[in-house]
């Protein structure tokens, strides 16, 4: 019982002599996929079109990661560097969540795969605002992905004094040991809009004005960078009738901060208190919680179209529905999938075994 009350107190634990970072996401129940550890492509300086996968890096040196470059004969250099490297992952994993988990960088970066950005922490100069102690982890739409082909990840680093680079932690691109059996994968393209409306949940909005937002990812890596405050997705699905005699729960992952959701214009939930915005948008770290609401029957039209509305209020930091899995699953999956989080068996059985 020691043992135990110490792995959730504590962030760091020392375990058969190895340091292990309890807030690192790689440790919540997931499975590596493409180990990412190892030899990359390196260059100091900056280019944006170093993050093209057409770019032709042959001449760069080569260092390994995760290690900072100071240990990679870059001794005492402080400013901005590029790391890539080529990967492959196969088809059999096209219809998974999958992640991208980074450990840490010192002190900025943005991350690209196949020229698109997938993520970033901290911001670059001249707003300068270090990351060095964020673990990273970066959900990957699946249409950035070429699977069964070559792909490219390039990494933007802004170091500002001491160690830099890609210093810690087990790289790679890893999707859940116990995957959600989904009824329907909602990943993938929604509409998106800034901006408060209630009107915005109603069935028969017309949205296609709206821009399109990659879910599961946080907004902030769309061209919203410092945007705080109130934003709105929607989207469209078919619910089979073969579905009828099932019990239906729209997963939505996790979403910072707060949530308002709607199902064909009626509420079927929430997570946090909206009357409280906009002074108190922490709201004892809703942001964390998994989001999972029942859809009434008598509010699904079977065979038909369905529109799904999320009111979402980001208070700091990173904004939206940031990470997986998002979908709809029956009652009997969820249950399982709740449970397994909840109790963090697979955390506890990933550090010390049966």
């Amino acid at each position: 019982m020691i043992i135990i009350a110490y792995l959730f107190i504590a962030s760091t634990l020392i375990y058969e002599g190895c340091e292990i970072n309890l807030d690192d996401p790689a440790l919540q129940a997931q499975d590596r996929v493409v180990n990412l550890e190892g030899s990359w492509k390196f260059s100091i300086g900056d280019d944006s079109i170093w993050a093209s996968p057409k770019y032709n890096d042959s001449n760069w040196e080569e260092v390994n990661a995760p290690s900072s470059w100071e240990n990679e004969g870059y001794h005492g250099y402080n400013g901005y560097a590029w790391y890539r490297k080529h990967f492959t992952i196969r088809s059999k994993y096209k219809n998974q969540t999958l992640n991208l988990h980074f450990g840490r960088v010192d002190d900025v970066d943005e991350v690209y795969i196949n020229g698109k950005l997938v993520g970033f922490s901290g911001s670059f100069p001249p707003q300068y605002e270090t990351a060095y102690n964020v673990w990273r982890s970066y959900p990957i739409p699946k249409s950035f992905l070429k699977y069964d082909g070559d792909n490219v990840i390039a990494v933007r680093v802004y170091d500002s004094e001491q160690a830099g680079g890609i210093t810690q932690g087990d790289l790679g691109i890893y999707t859940y040991s116990f995957p959600v059996q989904k009824e329907i994968d909602l990943e993938g393209e929604w509409k998106f809009t800034t901006g408060d409306d209630l009107s915005w949940s109603k069935i028969d909005l017309n949205d296609k004005n709206w821009s399109n937002m990659i879910v599961p990812g946080n907004w902030n890596s769309k061209n919203l960078r410092s945007y705080d405050g109130y934003a709105w997705y929607r989207k469209k699905i078919n619910i089979p009738s073969k579905l009828k005699d099932k019990k239906l729960i729209l997963l939505l992952g996790k979403i910072d901060d707060l949530d308002q959701t709607f199902f064909n214009g009626k509420q079927i939930g929430n997570t946090g208190n909206f009357d409280l915005l906009p002074e108190d948008y922490n709201q004892n770290g809703k942001y964390q919680e998994l989001r999972g609401y029942y859809i009434p029957q008598n509010l699904i039209r079977y065979d038909s179209e369905n529109v799904i509305a999320v009111r979402v209020y980001d208070g700091y930091n990173i904004g939206g529905i940031y990470e997986g899995p998002v979908g709809i699953i029956n009652q009997e999956s969820y249950s399982k999938y709740w449970n397994r989080v909840k109790k963090g068996k697979d955390v506890f059985e990933k550090l010390f075994g049966d």
